[in-house]
């Protein structure tokens, strides 16, 4: 903890009364927070930024006004105006949420942290954000803003992740009796707007005073983090099919796991065994004349390198396979990750369509 009785709450408080961030998401000039807006900005905002998050908020809003309204929407719908915004999981939980919401809460979100937890896509953060934002509850959300505020306010020099429960427990011990909605922004704006990971600005800061890391001299070293292993790379083929009446073949993933529920175009298991190893399901179909499309596809996932070998081929009309045939001008009204985005762009250039 910081040796000092002044309030290291009370400054940043006063700070954010002067220099809040104006989001469509946020409630202003004394208005009650709208609980429908904060969970969705905060489901939009995992492991993304805001001003990527804004125009995708505004659109969900404008067609989907409530959660009711969400809650009804058909899941392809909502995975469409997903797109582009990665991580897919949140979109279905999202939905599965939202329907949670209408048929067993009333279409109102429950302010207890326990009830939010239990509902699908909904982490100790995101619980703690709606808590203390919506219903002004004492709840303390920690993201890697307010991780990073801590760090330097009391020069904690272990490495992430090892030290992610000190960090918290100091929020915790930070957080006043008072304004908790408030404060819970505040932290988060002071971490995204001036103790920013690199170059950070110690001296518009209100907590310079306080602040043990930067009298330190080293805030910019804070948090350290242990060092990431380098990422694995697996490898799959991938079949840009096309029958007499030029559609396109595609079918849709497993509801479960990365991408789930989402549209691809078929492929092998996404292996580590190299190309050359890999079982060439499609290619077995005899009455496609296969060839291979130069150069191939990678993507980069959190956990993983893709690279993805394409080939291309025209179906016999007695093809049998499950899935869907969609016309060309179609494409672009499936729900496709931006992985598929990049399969059909480098096939379609390739064969010139």
């Amino acid at each position: 903890m910081v040796a000092t009785s002044i309030s290291p709450a009370n400054l940043i408080l006063d700070w954010f009364d002067l220099n809040q961030r104006s989001f469509p998401w946020r409630a202003t000039g004394g208005e009650d927070p709208n609980s429908y807006w904060v969970w969705l900005s905060e489901i939009m905002l995992q492991q993304t930024n805001t001003t990527t998050v804004q125009p995708y908020f505004l659109d969900f809003i404008k067609r989907w006004p409530t959660v009711n309204d969400l809650a009804s929407a058909k899941l392809d719908q909502v995975l469409h105006a997903w797109q582009g915004l990665g991580y897919y999981a949140r979109a279905r939980n999202l939905h599965k949420c939202a329907k949670i919401i209408v048929e067993e809460f009333n279409g109102e979100f429950p302010y207890d942290e326990k009830k939010l937890l239990s509902l699908p896509g909904i982490g100790p953060y995101t619980a703690a954000a709606i808590s203390a934002i919506v219903f002004e509850f004492n709840a303390t959300p920690v993201d890697g803003n307010v991780e990073r505020v801590m760090a330097r306010l009391n020069n904690v020099t272990k490495p992430l992740p090892m030290v992610k429960r000190e960090l918290i427990a100091l929020a915790k011990n930070y957080t006043p009796q008072k304004r908790f909605g408030d404060y819970a922004q505040a932290v988060m704006d002071l971490g995204a707007t001036v103790c920013v990971p690199k170059k950070p600005k110690c001296s518009i800061c209100p907590c310079k005073s306080i602040c043990i890391g930067f009298k330190a001299g080293n805030p910019e070293k804070l948090p350290q983090r242990s060092p990431k292993k380098a990422l694995p790379t697996r490898y799959a083929k991938i079949y840009f099919m096309r029958n007499n009446q030029n559609q396109v073949f595609i079918r849709r993933r497993e509801e479960k796991g990365l991408l789930g529920g989402m549209m691809e175009l078929p492929s092998t298991e996404w292996s580590v065994q190299h190309f050359d190893n890999l079982e060439e399901s499609f290619l077995s179909i005899g009455i496609v004349n296969w060839k291979q499309i130069p150069n191939s596809v990678k993507h980069t996932f959190t956990h993983f390198h893709l690279e993805m070998q394409v080939y291309e081929g025209v179906a016999d009309e007695n093809t049998d396979v499950s899935g869907i045939w969609c016309d060309l001008d179609d494409l672009d009204k499936q729900a496709f990750p931006s992985l598929m985005k990049k399969v059909l762009k480098h096939s379609m250039s390739y064969l010139k369509i």
